[in-house]
């Protein structure tokens, strides 16, 4: 008897969807145990398509209590690559250097996977995109359903940089056809978009709404743009002493 049939085995399959890329980020994880299915999904503001590929596989293997034989599904060959070839792996004892003076990209996600891939006897496996296969076609309509989701989460850990603002910033207008950002449109509420990058804002409490003496007013909120990360001061939230 081969010992690794001692071993619970796991079939996980996954897909994702962005607006744009980097943007918002979706994605649906199935995954199946003898006779036991489960569905899995996750929503966030602000990420890229290599971290969600990332993120899922995280988030699925963080959740097996005991060492398993999983057979990961998935159409890209991202992870499949950097796990095989051991690219993160040398990273890793590079302490996450790609070169001299350049760190490795998502390495916060490498770092994570690599220790629940050692927990583990983890098979990748490349499968043709929209190519019949159920369980990939059923990750892609339950991911493309929650498109319209408002309770996105926080990828605390991602930073855009400038080049990934203004190429997001140039897939939005190309995509909805808008010729030019309006510099004047007044932003107001939540959702109204930003003046700088067309995201849509999003409403906060200050830290500390303790009033300044030198002033005689103060605000109870203000919007924030999550892209790119500038603050409007709303007129409505004013509150004059």
């Amino acid at each position: 008897m081969n010992i690794n049939d001692k071993f619970p085995e796991v079939d996980i399959y996954s897909d994702w969807w962005s607006v744009p890329n980097p943007g918002k980020w979706w994605y649906w994880v199935i995954l199946h145990y003898k006779w036991v299915k489960k569905e899995f999904s996750q929503w966030y503001k602000l990420t890229t398509n290599n971290r969600m590929e990332l993120t899922w596989a995280i988030t699925w293997l963080e959740k097996l209590k005991t060492k398993s034989k999983v057979n990961i599904y998935t159409d890209s060959q991202y992870t499949i690559n950097w796990i095989e070839k051991w690219w993160a792996k040398k990273w890793k004892e590079n302490n996450w250097y790609r070169t001299k003076n350049k760190k490795a990209v998502n390495y916060d996600l490498w770092e994570k996977l690599l220790e629940l891939v050692s927990k583990h006897e983890v098979k990748f496996h490349w499968v043709k995109w929209h190519n019949g296969h159920s369980e990939n076609e059923r990750c892609d309509e339950l991911a493309t359903q929650a498109m319209n989701r408002k309770d996105l989460i926080d990828d605390i850990n991602y930073i855009p940089s400038k080049d990934e603002i203004e190429k997001s910033t140039k897939d939005f207008l190309k995509t909805n056809n808008v010729v030019e950002l309006n510099k004047n449109v007044k932003i107001t509420k939540k959702w109204d978009l930003c003046r700088k990058c067309h995201t849509p804002v999003e409403q906060k409490q200050p830290k500390n709404a303790k009033k300044e003496k030198k002033w005689d007013y103060y605000y109870l909120y203000y919007l924030s743009c999550p892209w790119c990360k500038t603050i409007y001061m709303v007129e409505e939230a004013k509150v004059y002493l």
